[in-house]
């Protein structure tokens, strides 16, 4: 079979599973998996909070992946930076792009940028342990406002609201659990636009919130409405069912007297967060169902006293270098996963797959059928170029690596992951844990050299 090479630029899920089917597929296929981080799995090691033990299910399928050999790992490199659209052409025969969504989506209501208001993305680096964030979190509010209905907003309040100690069990870095332990929120409160039967949490991470017995669940009656179009969703959807026997059992439960407490406020929309010059509030209006799965507003307005806000409304893709960028989707402009110039027309050899290619909505599994498309794609595509251009071999694999070495960039490699790997394990193993993360990118590169 003919011989072909890929880069793939992300090497979180959405970049391994593209190399994986590539690889499955087309026996002539090798893969080179580039990361601007010197580290793979990309959301999976600094987007999930280091308590979600399922978590290591999933790298573990990923680190199959990688462990191949026709599978290249290259970390610290980053796209726009050290390599540019025309050096991966002239070393590969296709690119595929899966850098996913790492920013925050805007929220744009007065005084959303008031010292004390947050994106739920930096605060999730943060925890998570990401080494191009600061080494510190401000952590002094009592009181918090999370405004979103999804499972990072459930992530953020759960992480804000356990003591720092019951974190000890997991993977988290030793400068989280040190910011943590000075954390002075005592009630954190979740504001959800919509009912019950219209929130975005998964069963699983809403339980999560009431396993800390120093944590009590307080969901609010107020908003709390059930029409007929929420009625069918939660017979005609186990998820849905589920979610709202959850909250309802919170409805009813009767507060334990615990330190801490996460409130969940529903049908309230944000319209400003309050304060001088600091975050002092934040006021929502009260919303009704429309009957659709819609609501509208009530021209009722509640003002909830807190000290800092995290938004937590949805990640955005960032523009890539040399790309085409769709600013009001957020998203790489492509048809079937095949990157669309400005014209409309098919760059070649280019191509997009994960939250780049269809917006940031979607659980990691959901990766895998944009990555089949895209791999489709390019494999048609190359079918058709080696028509045109029979027996051509393929790049020299060390070429691109000669290439970085001339500009200085120091390439950390599947061998080297695995040092750092073992060290932050035996990191943990020493002090009683899971594992200790190194936050630092020059003791990740250290430790990765040997």
């Amino acid at each position: 079979m003919k011989q072909i090479r890929v880069a793939v630029i992300g090497a979180g899920p959405a970049g391994i599973y593209a190399a994986d089917i590539l690889t499955e597929q087309h026996d002539g296929a090798s893969v080179d998996v580039f990361d601007r981080l010197p580290t793979p799995y990309g959301l999976v090691r600094y987007g999930v909070a280091p308590d979600h033990p399922r978590i290591k299910e999933i790298v573990k399928a990923l680190h199959r992946v990688l462990d191949r050999d026709r599978i290249r790992f290259l970390g610290n490199v980053e796209y726009g930076v050290d390599l540019k659209l025309a050096d991966l052409q002239a070393h590969y025969d296709a690119v595929i792009f899966s850098t996913g969504a790492m920013a925050d989506r805007d929220l744009d209501i007065p005084g959303i940028d008031l010292p004390g208001s947050h994106g739920a993305a930096d605060f999730v680096s943060w925890y998570a342990g990401h080494p191009d964030v600061p080494d510190s979190w401000p952590l002094e509010a009592r009181e918090i406002a999370v405004i979103g209905a999804g499972n990072v907003a459930l992530d953020v309040a759960r992480m804000l609201a356990k003591p720092s100690d019951e974190q000890l069990g997991t993977e988290i870095a030793d400068n989280v659990h040190r910011g943590l332990a000075l954390n002075q929120a005592t009630d954190i409160h979740i504001f959800a636009r919509r009912g019950p039967a219209q929130i975005k949490f998964t069963p699983m991470e809403l339980r999560e919130l009431s396993h800390s017995p120093e944590v009590d669940v307080v969901v609010h009656p107020e908003g709390f409405e059930i029409d007929e179009a929420s009625q069918h969703a939660i017979s005609s959807n186990k998820g849905t069912r589920l979610m709202v026997d959850t909250l309802l059992k919170h409805l009813e439960a009767e507060p334990t007297g615990a330190a801490r407490r996460i409130h969940i406020h529903l049908c309230q929309a944000p319209v400003a967060v309050l304060g001088n010059g600091q975050v002092q509030g934040l006021r929502t209006e009260k919303t009704a169902l429309q009957g659709d799965g819609t609501v509208r507003g009530t021209g009722e307005y509640v003002d909830t006293p807190v000290q800092a806000v995290y938004r937590a409304v949805g990640y955005r893709s960032s523009q890539l270098v040399d790309l085409p960028f769709d600013h009001t989707a957020g998203v790489v402009p492509h048809d079937a996963g095949r990157v669309l110039d400005l014209d409309g027309e098919a760059m070649p050899s280019t191509y997009v797959t994960g939250w780049v290619k269809r917006g940031p909505v979607g659980l990691i599994g959901h990766t895998k059928s944009d990555a089949a498309e895209t791999v489709a794609s390019l494999l048609a595509d190359l079918d058709l170029d080696l028509d045109q251009a029979p027996g051509t071999e393929p790049a020299d694999p060390d070429r691109i690596l000669i290439h970085l070495a001339e500009r200085g960039v120091e390439v950390t490699t599947w061998e080297g992951w695995g040092r750092l790997d073992a060290h932050e394990v035996a990191l943990g193993t020493a002090a009683g844990r899971q594992r200790i993360k190194v936050v630092p990118r020059e003791e990740m590169l250290r430790i990765s050299r040997g």
